[in-house]
């Protein structure tokens, strides 16, 4: 049973039923084409049938894999960028303690993160922080040629092999990466890293239930079997209902499109937990990487309540009208604090006692759903029960099938990056790159 619902209470009256109507039907048109993998980027599909297809075997190797790092490591940092990190990222956080890095797990490792942007100091400090730790690495690369990672990924194992030496190196980096090429898979091999295989079929964004977000989410230590059951739930969901106005992913992608027919140019995601900053980070990716091309594209945008409500809550209560928001929402918290009533109530809050402060969430939730409905902000709400390694495993879930779906229905190829291929090219050109020669020149004519 699926244990997210979509509420549309604050977005129906934006959308006319012949309208939404008209878009409902694109959706399952475009659901047809994904289940039916007739559509552009078929041969990216294997993210698909993941959670199906995963065996128990394939589970247990990486458990194994994590309980080898916990008993070596205090910490394990992920190299990676984009879709090699985001997803583990975003069930990690969503799941550990925000003061994990003060008082590391006691039953996983510390996740840190290394190669996911190019800054000099953030590098330089997380080597002299881990000069005196015990630590092991997880690069994922499927080339081992991206510029971020491969550079992180450089000096980790300089590190690494200054510490340990090149044998105890063999047992302290486990690489992602492709089954059979690369640079990563023949450093991989020369060193003899363990290795475990991003499939060829699976983009980057679409990774989570593969090796590339489960070993560091089990290393960190979190259930990656209730984590894949979540999204086995979903995708049975997803592709057993055929009835659009039923199916949880053909609804968002019709409001979705709908709006952006009405000129709704940009969605904002809305957490009011801190620790899904990262699921709306891999969100934006997901979203973003896949719809935003050939000129077309809804703009993923977050924000984080109720903090931003006094920043980027002016802008969004009265601002340009061209956005609409999608709200996560969290029914119930495994801990929660209770106000006490003061005898001489001087701060003014004793009509408060009583309450917990998710009493007061959701209140601040729906006061905020009213003001941006009222100032004319479509809101969508997507209702967890709770946060969990299996909702999660649903969520993700969801958001993948949804944006797949959606893709199809803007008439663009879901599963491709042109765009991304770009900065790498002038960067190459720039840095002085053999086969580069003619695009450095012509960056040098944009500079003249």
């Amino acid at each position: 049973m699926i244990q997210i619902t979509l509420n549309d209470r604050f977005a129906k009256n934006f959308v006319n039923d012949t309208l939404f109507d008209e878009f409902l039907q694109k959706s399952k048109k475009a659901k047809e084409t994904l289940d039916s993998r007739s559509g552009l980027g078929n041969e990216f599909l294997g993210w698909v049938d993941l959670p199906s297809s995963i065996k128990n075997e394939d589970l247990k190797t990486i458990r194994e894999a994590a309980e080898t790092i916990q008993k070596t490591s205090k910490f394990l940092v992920v190299v990676g960028i984009g879709g090699s990190y985001l997803g583990a990222r975003a069930i990690i956080e969503a799941l550990a303690s925000p003061f994990q890095y003060l008082e590391p797990s006691k039953k996983g490792v510390t996740i840190l993160y290394a190669g996911h942007h190019l800054d000099s100091d953030y590098h330089s400090k997380l080597l002299a922080f881990l000069e005196d730790k015990d630590f092991s690495v997880n690069v994922v690369s499927k080339s081992g040629t991206t510029t971020e990672p491969a550079i992180a990924f450089r000096l980790l194992l300089s590190l690494l092999e200054r510490k340990y030496g090149r044998e105890g190196v063999k047992n302290r980096v486990f690489s992602t990466t492709d089954r059979a090429k690369g640079a990563l898979k023949k450093l991989s091999d020369e060193y003899g890293f363990a290795t475990f295989i991003i499939p060829d079929d699976v983009g980057g964004r679409y990774s989570f239930l593969t090796p590339v977000g489960l070993l560091p989410v089990a290393a960190a230590g979190f259930s990656i079997s209730q984590l894949v059951e979540g999204a086995k739930t979903m995708s049975h969901h997803l592709k057993e209902t055929g009835n659009p106005q039923d199916n949880l992913a053909c609804r968002y992608a019709s409001y979705r499109n709908a709006l952006y027919s009405l000129d709704k140019k940009t969605e904002i995601m809305v957490a009011y937990q801190p620790n899904l900053s990262y699921v709306m980070e891999w969100w934006k990716q997901l979203f973003g990487e896949s719809e935003g091309k050939g000129g077309k594209g809804i703009l993923p945008a977050s924000v984080q309540f109720t903090s931003d409500l006094h920043s980027m809550g002016q802008y969004i209560q009265d601002g340009e009208r061209n956005l609409f928001e999608t709200v996560i929402q969290i029914d119930s918290s495994k801990s929660d604090v209770y106000l006490t009533e003061k005898n001489d109530d001087s701060d003014g809050l004793n009509y408060l006692a009583g309450k917990t402060l998710l009493d007061v969430t959701k209140q601040a939730v729906l006061g905020t759903l009213v003001a941006h409905s009222d100032g004319k902000v479509p809101c969508l709400e997507l209702n967890l029960p709770t946060l969990s390694e299996e909702t999660l495993g649903q969520l993700l879930y969801f958001f993948e099938y949804a944006c797949a779906i959606s893709g199809y229905m803007l008439g663009v190829n879901p599963f491709d990056q042109p765009g991304v291929e770009d900065y790498k090219n002038n960067m190459f050109a720039l840095l002085g790159k053999k086969g580069f020669e003619d695009r450095k020149k012509h960056i040098l004519a944009h500079l003249r």
